[in-house]
């Protein structure tokens, strides 16, 4: 690993460390040559996901639009960012752990609907008013009967 600082190539491994998302691994380094000390995180790659669309398009996963959609649709409510980490983390391995790495997006909705049901029920109620596209009153009602 070069060193960021004097980019010396020689370093050593201080602390290693899985991160809360078992996803990485961090790692506490020291330069020999200056003693400096960085931190780098260690992934596995893999197969990037493609995504398609409800239109038949497709596009690369991304976590952080997973990450965004249920950021606003727990916005204002009491629910911890952590919990959004871990469920968009929770999302992500289950999508990797598929026997194919092209997924319909349909998949990834009912996934996070699933992990805001049982997050808070106001957060579900707002994403799957978008997500499954409520057109009238009667629809709201009909899923908070469901959920209730």
């Amino acid at each position: 690993m070069k060193c960021p600082y004097c980019s010396f190539s020689e370093t050593r491994v201080i602390d290693s460390r899985e991160s809360h998302d078992l996803n990485s691994t961090r790692r506490r380094r020291e330069c020999e040559k200056c003693s400096k000390r960085f931190t780098t995180y260690e992934r596995v790659e893999s197969l990037g996901l493609i995504i398609v669309k409800k239109d038949g398009s497709r596009e690369r996963f991304d976590r952080n639009k997973i990450r965004r959609g249920m950021l606003k649709a727990c916005e204002k409510r009491p629910i911890p960012l952590e919990n959004i980490e871990i469920a968009a983390a929770q999302i992500e391995n289950e999508l990797r752990s598929l026997d194919t790495n092209e997924i319909e997006s349909k998949i990834i909705g009912d996934l996070v609907m699933k992990r805001l049901k049982r997050l808070d029920k106001v957060a579900y109620i707002r994403f799957a008013s978008v997500y499954r596209e409520f057109k009238d009153i009667s629809t709201f009602e009909r899923e908070i009967k469901k959920i209730a």
